[in-house]
């Protein structure tokens, strides 16, 4: 057993000896998420020793990789294979970890038409409570061996166990690729994007944001250069050819467009997951228009932190739910739940969850709620 692992290992089964938290660390790109972030309780483990491709088979469209692997050199490895992580994680900043990404379980602006991070989560290998190394699922799609247990470990946080190992499937870089414009408010937005939802075309990405009270949608294609071409001419739209439009994209996915910078000190962030057919949401007399992305299906929202119960509801009314995704400063070290979690049968399912994997409650406490 690698010496890294095995320190890792021991470490666990101390802290849950002495029922001692345990703070799950990578590149902490993402320590701003959850109450009172980036100071969660428990003692720093940090998995980036933890590093290194374990297999890489791109005929196969599968990459395996250590916890602690920095995802920029996972990606830049699949880049030369002419290959890619279709869910597009986002980077907030520079050192996020293939471990961190899992735990998260955040995708980028192709979520919608690709499929999240837990549908490319082959098999993991992880560190339960109890200090005991588990291993669920494989290299191979089907997979029928017990539970998805794999898949459940992408969005928990660490919450449930360290992740040591992940088996990831990939995809070719799709051979064409444009991007159109639309002039159009939130309300024609989403109708465009519902209609083009029922065509073939190969839809990728679309972001709908207001600018100086000028609504413009943006949709990405991506897929063979015959259907990418007929798109454009079907569609209509400003074709969009500067050489700045991936860029663009990647600061979408990774929060750095103009609209995210603009959000005020006082303001939280909040993200709305919302059927798709979803019509504008009536935003408490104040909140900015939000930004929309995945079809429809996430909505952005700046507000006062007053506002977030207002906001919970409104998601809830077309079938949808609400988190807190960044805490406002003045709201400070708050112990509100930022995890909608919809019912009480499905908070039932998670603290059954939470008790089968880390019976002590060691990992990652209140990174959650």
């Amino acid at each position: 057993m690698d010496a890294a692992l095995r320190q890792i290992i021991d470490r666990v089964r101390d802290s849950a000896d002495r029922r001692s938290a345990v703070r799950i660390c990578g590149g902490g790109t993402k320590d701003f998420h959850g109450p009172g972030a980036p100071q969660h309780a428990g003692e720093p483990l940090d998995m980036r020793p933890l590093a290194g491709i374990v297999s890489y088979e791109p005929s196969e469209l599968v990459v395996t990789a250590l916890a602690g692997t920095p995802l920029a050199e996972l990606e830049a490895l699949l880049a030369r294979h002419g290959q890619s992580l279709p869910f597009e994680p986002p980077r907030f900043a520079e050192g996020g970890t293939v471990g961190g990404m899992v735990a998260a379980g955040l995708s980028g602006p192709a979520r919608a038409s690709v499929g999240a991070v837990r549908d490319y989560v082959l098999g993991v290998e992880i560190i339960n409570g109890r200090g005991e190394l588990l291993r669920f699922g494989g290299q191979v799609m089907k997979n029928v061996a017990g539970y998805d247990v794999s898949r459940l470990m992408a969005g928990a946080w660490g919450q449930l166990g360290v992740i040591t190992e992940v088996s990831l499937k990939v995809l070719p870089v799709p051979p064409a690729e444009a991007t159109l414009r639309f002039d159009c408010d939130q309300a024609e937005a989403l109708r465009r994007l519902n209609a083009w939802g029922g065509q073939p075309l190969p839809l990728n990405a679309s972001c709908w944001v207001e600018d100086a009270g000028r609504g413009q949608l943006y949709v990405r294609l991506r897929g063979a250069q015959a259907a990418v071409q007929a798109a454009c001419r079907s569609m209509g739209g400003e074709l969009q050819d500067a050489p700045t439009v991936p860029d663009d994209w990647q600061a979408c996915r990774d929060q750095r467009l103009p609209w995210f910078a603009a959000r005020a000190a006082d303001h939280a962030l909040w993200r709305l997951s919302v059927p798709q057919t979803a019509p504008v949401l009536a935003l408490p007399a104040g909140v900015a228009p939000p930004l929309v992305e995945w079809h429809g299906g996430l909505r952005w929202v700046q507000a006062l932190p007053q506002h977030g119960d207002a906001l919970q509801a409104l998601a809830a009314e077309v079938g949808g739910s609400a988190s807190l995704f960044i805490a406002a400063s003045a709201d400070g070290i708050s112990a509100r739940a930022i995890f909608d979690a919809n019912s009480a049968a499905l908070a039932a399912i998670h603290q059954r969850l939470k008790q089968a994997f880390d019976p002590a409650g060691i990992f990652n406490p209140g990174r959650l709620v």
